[in-house]
């Protein structure tokens, strides 16, 4: 009888013991569960698996294309060759134990000493890959373990665990522990990638990568809800349908992704601001904190600053909590809504009434080649987009209304009209007198509306000559 409490005391050192590494992987577990990013589930794993593994150094490695890369190291080694050796990346041909890791899933241990400290030799079939034996010597580590991670039935990466001289080896137990903690942290990979995912698709405008209406209510109602001063910028893009209608909706989509770079750049320059895209072609700008003048600035000097091709345009209106007082979301928004409507009416009466000048035709070939320059250097890639961005900017700077791109066939006839290839502009206005000039530059013919105030010449023609060139040649 005397004999079974020591029996019972060992029997519960024991006991504590193995609970260490259970402890461990249970806290990892819990740990785990709790990341939002991969960057956090990639350093709990690395810290844990220092503790849980009783390791000297961890790493964290990606695996794409049979190609391993060092995500994260747990701790930074202090030195520098090792720093850089660790921003490498090898490929399973010259690495057998990653190429077996790939293909089988399954981890793999090697040392470079025996347990009682002398070096290994070849004769030692336990010692595992050579390879990895003589990186553990270059390193001046003893033994290490890689344990893979595998994310939905793949291998994503694998968890690197090294001990320098001196410290035991590597038991298959910890091993086995190892792979236990890939699993949770394979788990967690999986988890974040499903939620970002799904973030994405509830958050994000798939064409343009902007935030949805969704997220800018939430904007919105965060900011008032914060007391600082709240601005909404409400835009629409002028010209869209015109682009659609005459170029195809796929530059049509281009010049949406456009509008959205634009937005992207003014939230970039303003502090706590949402972009977002409202749907079809509403974009909007929700700010927290900056006043009025600013966001207005920031607006005006971005949208002059990247001007949209196709002679699109961008009407934007700002409502603030400044000037509105305690007003909701939803108010905001539509006071934002209504000035950039008057935004837009008050450009079209200027577009409708502005002249080009009619005293000089050097000023009018000189606004004309300004114009022009910037709509060719503004527009994609291609002789039709280029011509089209010349043949708007011209006629909108001669007070024209419409404006086509037309293309001759090789083997046309004398009297054979060129076929029309776009065309855009408004209908022109019947109280107002228009006429149309014709620019050919090879196969090419450019037509432009003019108003019939506008001044016109030889001076003229010459500059709308030269720029058709530019963008013909420019684009071959």
């Amino acid at each position: 009888m005397t004999r079974r409490p020591a029996n019972g005391a060992r029997a519960g050192r024991r006991s504590a013991a193995a609970l260490v590494g259970v402890r461990g992987l249970a806290l990892a577990a819990h740990r785990l569960e709790q990341c939002r990013t991969l960057e956090e589930v990639l350093q709990v794993t690395a810290t844990t698996a220092v503790d849980v593994l009783r390791a000297d150094s961890v790493a964290l490695c990606r695996i794409e294309q049979d190609t391993c890369r060092v995500l994260l190291v747990e701790p930074l080694p202090t030195d520098l060759r090792q720093r850089w050796y660790l921003r490498a990346s090898y490929r399973a041909e010259d690495r057998p134990a990653l190429r077996e890791l790939i293909r089988d899933k399954t981890g793999w241990v090697a040392h470079a000493v025996r347990p009682d400290g002398t070096p290994v030799t070849d004769e030692d079939t336990d010692a595992g890959d050579p390879v990895e034996v003589a990186t553990l010597r270059e390193h001046g580590a003893a033994s290490a373990s890689a344990s893979p991670l595998i994310v939905n039935g793949s291998v994503w990466g694998q968890i690197t665990a090294a001990r320098r001289v001196g410290q035991p080896l590597f038991t298959a137990e910890e091993v086995a522990r190892g792979e236990v903690l890939a699993a949770l942290s394979a788990g967690a990979i999986a988890r974040v990638d499903l939620e970002s995912q799904v973030r994405h698709l509830v958050a994000d405008d798939p064409l343009t990568g902007l935030a949805n209406r969704r997220v800018a209510d939430s904007a919105a109602e965060a900011a008032l809800e914060s007391g600082q001063e709240t601005c909404v910028v409400m835009c629409d893009v002028d010209g869209l349908k015109r682009v659609n209608d005459r170029l195809g909706h796929e530059a049509g989509d281009d010049l949406l992704r456009t509008v959205a770079d634009v937005l992207r750049r003014a939230a970039d320059a303003l502090p706590d601001a949402t972009a977002a895209r409202i749907g079809g072609d509403e974009f909007c700008l929700v700010t927290a904190g900056a006043r009025r003048g600013d966001v207005s600035e920031v607006m005006a000097a971005t949208v002059e600053a990247y001007p949209l091709p196709h002679g699109a345009a961008i009407s934007w209106g700002i409502a603030s909590t400044a000037v509105a007082g305690p007003v909701s979301a939803r108010q905001l928004f539509r006071l934002a809504d209504s000035a950039q409507y008057r935004q837009k009416r008050a450009r079209a009466r200027a577009m409708q009434a502005a002249q080009p000048a009619t005293a000089d035709p050097a000023v009018t070939a000189e606004r004309v080649v300004v114009s022009g320059a910037a709509a060719i250097a503004a527009a994609q890639s291609g002789v039709v987009p280029r011509l089209c961005a010349l043949a708007a900017a011209a006629t909108e700077t001669l007070g024209g209304s419409a404006w086509a791109v037309l293309l001759r066939r090789e083997d046309a006839e004398p009297d054979e009209l060129p076929s029309a290839i776009a065309r855009g502009g408004t209908v022109a206005d019947p109280e107002r007198v228009q006429s149309t000039t014709r620019i050919e530059c090879g196969p090419w013919v450019v037509e432009v509306g003019v108003s019939s105030t506008a001044a016109t010449g030889e001076v003229v023609h010459t500059a709308l000559d030269a720029l058709a060139t530019v963008a013909v040649r420019g684009a071959a």
